[in-house]
Order: C-alpha cells, then structure tokens, then sequence
C-alpha cells in the first residue's frame, strides 16, 4: 500500500496553514511529522483522515483519492486525535463496540474483533471502567483501540506519546512496532523526537506551511549534510586513558577532526567504513580498551534544528 500527498494547500482566508505539501510512504513505515508549532501538522493530518477539505492538491490512498472517494478513504484510515474526546457514562468496552457497530461489524465478529482489540492494547482490566476515571495513558490505549477496530491499512496519529510517562511511552512504542510489523503505515505527528528516532524510518519536515524535507532517514541525512559525502563521524568509547586516545588519533592517518566529548571521543574520518575499521585496528593495536565504536547518527533533533527557523504563523 503506497500513501501519496500531492500539492496539498489549506488555507484560512489570508493564512496559508499549508502551503503545497507532497510528501509518500509505505505499508510498513513509521514515518514521523515534525515541525514547529503552528507548522501546518494538524490541518495536514486532519485533511489525510478526511475530517477537514483542502483548498487544493490531494491525498491518495493505495490510489483512492480523499477528495474524489472520501467514503471510501475514510474505512482505510485509522486517525487519533491529540486526545481522547469526554465521555462521562460510557465503559471502555462499550465505547469500543459502538465504534464497531459503526463500521458495520456484526454478531460474533464484532464480539471478536472488539475483544482482540482489547486484547492487543492491554485494555482487559479496565474493560468495565468509566472513559472519565481513566488516566492519561488509559485513554490514549482506548484512543489507539478506536482507530484500530476496522482494521485499517493507514494509522494516523497526533501527539500520541503527550503527557504519557515513561512507561507508557515505552509500550506505546512497542504497540507502534507491532503494528508496523503487521503491515500497516504509520503516520505520527510529535515534538517528542527522541521517541521518534528510535522507531521511525522515515520523516516529514515542515515550518509555516511549507515542505522542507521529507524521505527516509538516511536519504533526510543526505540532503542535509550532503557535503560530508565520504566522511564519518564515530564515537569512541574507551575504558581509560581517553586523553591518550584523543591525542593518538590526532596522528591518526584519515582522522580530520578529534573532539573529546567527556568520556568519549567523537572522531571525523575521511572515507569509507573500511577506514573506519582500520582506524579501530590502528588503536586496538596502540594497546587502547575499547568499550565501544559507534558511527554517530545524525538524530531527528540535530536536524530539526539545523533547517527549521522556528516560524509560527
């Protein structure tokens, strides 16, 4: 399944919240959403589930078009919004079976898919309690339930990890992978970008309604460091005597730079990954322990912060 957003434009009178956006992923990516307040996330997000029209452009689901077959896009989307709507006298399970019957389950099925969605977001021993009486992390489980009871090939989310505390975080990104393992694609609007890093594969950047990067991680790295083309930076760990390492690879033939990174050092090579292992040769022979020897990854923070402005609008 293929998700391709072409052109998109919204507009608020003199507004442009987005302003031409393209971007495409796939069944099995987690492709993350990121920008600064005020970017143009949630319009996007929010035009992608058919909630909200576009001024013009489209969205095209495994070739179903949001703007031509809405109905139809709509049964292939899984959406969950920021937070999970008040609902003060409905249990879990209930509120999860009224959504069922809305995407006309019936019978025996709707029972089994409505208990299997329980089931997979841990929600059994809560299934007679009160929405109102949950926690936070309860309700962003039942949220994630809802947008999954159909069984949809697209899941969009908006801030899904907010306000969540680590535990829930943790689970939260274990049910992310779960899911991308099942096949399905995954879209998550977040300013939680360290979580993102560790599950995403791919990313879309955006600011003030415009498109800045978007692609897979590794192609995202490219365009933004593409003059360190045949260049790698790795961190190097070393039980002692890092100061001896950090002057040694000074002398080091292929090593440009050397940082000390307090009980690292953070080396930039010139070459390939074959240079890479003979430089850790070269100081293994030195008589250096090395407890570890990394190539640095470029994470999503260095990279919001190296294209974005900070722009609101």
């Amino acid at each position: 399944m293929r998700i391709e957003v072409q052109n998109l434009k919204r507009y608020f009178g003199q507004t442009k919240a987005v302003d031409g956006i393209s971007f495409k992923f796939a069944s099995g990516q987690i492709f993350g959403f990121v920008g600064p307040n005020g970017a143009g996330k949630t319009t996007t997000i929010r035009i992608m589930a058919t909630l909200d029209e576009p001024t013009a452009g489209d969205a095209l689901i495994d070739g179903i078009s949001i703007i031509q077959e809405p109905e139809t896009a709509r049964r292939l989307v899984g959406y969950m919004p920021d937070s999970l709507p008040t609902h003060r006298d409905i249990s879990v399970r209930d509120y999860l079976d009224f959504f069922a019957r809305a995407y006309g389950l019936k019978g025996k099925n709707r029972d089994q898919t409505v208990a299997g969605i329980m089931e997979f977001a841990n929600l059994q021993g809560i299934k007679e309690k009160m929405l109102k009486s949950l926690s936070k992390g309860m309700k962003q489980r039942v949220s994630l339930a809802r947008a999954l009871v159909h069984d949809p090939p697209l899941l969009i989310m908006d801030e899904p990890a907010a306000g969540l505390d680590p535990r829930a975080r943790v689970e939260l990104r274990e049910l992310l992978t779960a899911l991308r393992d099942q096949g399905k694609a995954i879209l998550i609007s977040s300013h939680i970008l360290s979580e993102l890093h560790e599950i995403c594969d791919g990313a879309v950047f955006i600011e003030h309604g415009h498109l800045l990067r978007a692609g897979t991680l590794d192609e995202i790295t490219k365009q933004v460091h593409g003059e360190d083309r045949g260049h790698i930076t790795v961190t190097i760990r070393p039980l002692d005597r890092v100061e001896d390492l950090y002057k040694e690879l000074l002398q080091t033939a292929n090593v440009e730079d050397v940082r000390l990174v307090g009980p690292e050092v953070e080396a930039h090579i010139s070459g390939d990954e074959d240079a890479c292992c003979d430089i850790l040769e070269t100081i293994l022979h030195k008589g250096f322990r090395i407890l570890e020897f990394k190539q640095r990854q470029t994470h999503l923070e260095e990279i919001f912060m190296n294209i974005t402005e900070g722009k609101v609008q």
